[in-house]
């Protein structure tokens, strides 16, 4: 069994603000460290399982002023048995989807923009994205990488992040997806956590019951052709960075949309950065 998992921070146990996910601050460090180590977690959650390949992708796009993105994790800590995507720019690595891949999981994940409760929420720019929809159907972070799995037939079967995220993906994905609610939003910035440690043995204990349930895998998430990817963008001037790609319409002040056959079709026209 080949699987990858898809991290973020803005999820994880004990994170609840903006310094906790970049900058030169002494709580960046933090979050880099307990971010780590919930990754460590469901790396030991699908050797239990048996998996055979495991792929980590670092999907934080958080760091110092003026330094490459997608670096989050600490590498001398983390877990033996699994190979680590960093410094590759986020939701563009889908070779061992394009090789044949089992499932995909989810660890750190936040909830999509404007989500009430939702700590740290927002999709893909806090700045710069307002709402993302395919065919219409609103989708965050986790929703976007759920269809570029989709587009090669691929399932995600786990998620670990806030109560309002594992409402979100399973909502849109199906009932048997298996969650992992290490927090409670009380707001944006506040949140009742799990202490970390109780938070990785969640994590562990579900993602491997998740893998080790074939049966009872949600179904990948597809959307029938064409597949429209639109997003409303915060500020009218946004739209300039998408003026003469190939692919993509820009329909409305500060909206943007791009199609294809596949959900991977649309996102790749429209989203590109190396």
């Amino acid at each position: 069994m080949r699987v990858m998992v898809w991290a973020d921070i803005e999820g994880v146990a004990g994170v609840t603000s903006w310094e906790h996910t970049g900058g030169r601050t002494p709580l960046y460090e933090e979050g880099r460290r307990l971010y780590t180590e919930e990754i460590n977690a469901i790396v030991r959650a699908c050797r239990r399982a048996k998996v055979d390949e495991i792929i980590v992708v670092d999907g934080h796009g958080g760091g110092y002023e003026g330094a490459r993105g997608f670096m989050s994790l600490i590498p001398d800590r983390l877990e033996e048995g699994a190979r680590y995507v960093l410094g590759h720019a986020w939701a563009r690595y889908v070779e061992p989807l394009t090789q044949g891949c089992d499932a995909v999981l989810f660890v750190g994940a936040h909830a999509k923009a404007g989500t009430p409760g939702g700590v740290l929420s927002h999709t893909v720019s806090s700045e710069a994205w307002y709402l993302a929809t395919i065919n219409g159907t609103p989708v965050g972070e986790s929703g976007i990488v759920a269809a570029i799995a989709g587009s090669w037939n691929v399932p995600a079967v786990f998620v670990a992040g806030d109560d309002a995220t594992c409402t979100e993906v399973r909502e849109l994905i199906g009932p048997t997806v298996v969650t992992a609610p290490v927090k409670k939003g009380l707001g944006r910035f506040s949140a009742v956590h799990l202490a970390p440690l109780d938070a990785r043995t969640l994590i562990e204990t579900k993602a491997a019951e998740a893998l080790g349930n074939r049966p009872r895998w949600p179904k990948p998430l597809t959307f029938a052709p064409p597949v429209t990817f639109q997003v409303e963008l915060a500020t009218p001037d946004r739209l300039a960075s998408f003026e003469g790609r190939t692919g993509v319409e820009l329909v409305g002040p500060r909206t943007v949309r791009a199609a294809g056959k596949t959900f991977w079709d649309a996102w790749d026209a429209l989203w590109y950065r190396y």
